[in-house]
């Protein structure tokens, strides 16, 4: 039998997975550590720790698995987006890498507008806006707050690049993740030499970009020895997380697309042409199979709305099950309570940092049954209002959800109702690190392609279909959503 590894470099850990060469997943092994917070919006993670917890989960997972080293064909690698490792001349770190959550950087994103001549220039040069947590407002901050270690820059990576150096001596990254840079000409996939230039960068500080399915090396031997792995095991290059969790849930071909609840929320759609055109209100990246790319929409906050209710507002020690069965006591439309669930702004479909969460419609009548239901409404018509903005560019026909919102019965059909749409529950729930292993079987050639081998291990296990009558309420309840955020915008500016 013939096995691949997958490996996702993570913000709050590193996940190991195996898999064999029918696309079943045999195990896997997690290994958590900190976000350093320096101070307010200042977020930050030692590159070495993602190496030691790497080391670990791989070391474990293959003693546990009693699998012949020789037997392990390729390994590749997926992980956070945007955030950036620093390194000199011989590749050492230079700094703590500054991750995509942080903020720090809103006076380089100005900078970035004001150099390139405004959002519209900014979207011909690399089709996405200029936002806090992309890699090139960071290396601005470095060189003008850090400019000893900005002279002594010799390359930027991102952190799953920066892990397979440390399997192969390798550098290089791959579109998927040089699309999440805000350097990357997404649409004619090469570094922006243009935009690097009035940026006034290094400009051979970018390393070489591959294909996420090419294969860069073999292990380094003593690594291979330490880990207890082959010398002669490929190393594919790999993907971004989002690129990987969209490979993991099927996405490799039009009209799919992923929605998934997690701590922010995400909806993933594929599409075969180069030619969208966004606003800014959402992000066009390069995906990791060849020659496609995706539409992302991101909600900063959904599954942590639901976390901030039972932790800061209702205080209590029930599970989120109690939780959604009190909710489900609630009537749809949780008796006229609408919940914004912006808590930390929000970036799809508004970019908006001064987006403001409220509570809407409370009556002397409100429960918390009520004040429940509508966190789980409320973060659903933000879905609602994403998938409103990806429409416009491509259409939907298979909507597959994932995250740990995806095992909640009661907001499954809640989102469907929303949406107005069918939504599919999938046999996989391992994220990125299955689309890592699914690339590392394409790349080695143990998979003929994407598309074949998805077909055999993803399967969708459950289709909820909408309520008619339920849709029909929540379509006038989006009517009242769209409305809240358009005339508070000045409020909330005011208020922050």
């Amino acid at each position: 039998m013939e096995y691949l590894m997958g490996i996702d470099v993570g913000t709050s850990g590193v996940k190991a997975i195996i898999i064999d060469s029918t696309g079943k997943v045999i195990a896997s092994k997690i290994e958590s550590y900190d976000i350093k917070v320096i101070k307010k919006g200042w977020m930050e993670q030692e590159p070495e720790s993602w190496w030691n917890s790497t080391k670990k989960v791989v070391s474990e997972l293959v003693k546990e698995t009693y699998i012949n080293k020789d037997e392990i064909k390729a390994i590749s690698f997926t992980g956070q987006m945007h955030s950036s490792v620093f390194l000199d001349k011989d590749n050492n770190v230079l700094r703590p890498a500054i991750l995509w959550n942080d903020t720090r950087t809103s006076k380089q994103c100005e900078e970035i507008y004001d150099t390139v001549g405004g959002l519209d220039s900014l979207l011909d040069y690399v089709s996405n806006p200029a936002l806090e947590g992309f890699t090139a407002p960071k290396i601005l901050w470095l060189r003008e707050n850090e400019k000893g270690n900005y002279e002594k820059l010799e390359c930027v990576l991102l952190p799953k690049d920066y892990i397979r150096y440390k399997f192969t001596k390798d550098i290089s990254t791959e579109m998927s993740d040089a699309a999440g840079t805000l350097l990357y000409d997404v649409k004619n996939k090469r570094w922006n030499s243009e935009l690097i230039k009035k940026l006034n960068l290094k400009d051979n500080i970018f390393p070489k970009v591959v294909k996420s399915t090419d294969i860069v090396g073999n292990i380094d031997k003593e690594v291979a020895k330490e880990l207890g792995l082959s010398e002669k095991t490929l190393i594919v290059a790999g993907g971004a997380d989002n690129a990987c969790a969209a490979i993991g849930s099927g996405i490799v071909e039009n009209s799919k697309a992923v929605l998934s609840i997690g701590t922010s929320g995400t909806i993933v759609a594929y599409t075969d042409k180069n030619s969208i055109e966004t606003k800014g209100n959402l992000h066009f990246f390069n995906h990791a199979c060849n020659d496609s790319w995706y539409i992302m929409t991101v909600m900063l906050s959904a599954g942590m709305c639901f976390k901030w209710l039972k932790k800061n507002i209702l205080k209590t020690a029930k599970s989120y099950d109690e939780l959604t069965d009190m909710a489900s006591e609630s009537c749809p439309g949780s008796n006229g309570v609408i919940f914004v669930p912006y808590l930390f702004g929000e970036r799809s479909p508004h970019p908006d940092p001064n987006a403001k969460s409220m509570f809407y419609g409370l009556s002397s009548n409100t429960n918390n049954k009520d004040i429940i239901r509508s966190v789980l409404e409320g973060v659903s018509l933000g879905f609602r209002d994403c998938l409103a903005s990806i429409e416009n560019s491509v259409d939907i026909e298979e909507i597959r959800i994932t995250g740990g919102g995806a095992n909640s019965q009661l907001w499954v059909s809640i989102m469907a109702d929303v949406l107005n749409k069918e939504i599919s529950l999938i046999n996989i729930q391992e994220g990125p690190a299955f689309g890592a292993a699914i690339i590392a079987g394409v790349g080695s050639g143990i998979f003929e392609d994407f598309k074949s081998i998805l077909d055999k291990s993803v399967k969708v296990t459950k289709t909820v279909k909408p309520n008619k009558d339920n849709a029909k309420l929540y379509e006038k309840y989006y009517q009242i959503y769209t409305l809240l955020y358009d005339n508070l915008k000045e409020c909330n500016k005011l208020l922050n």
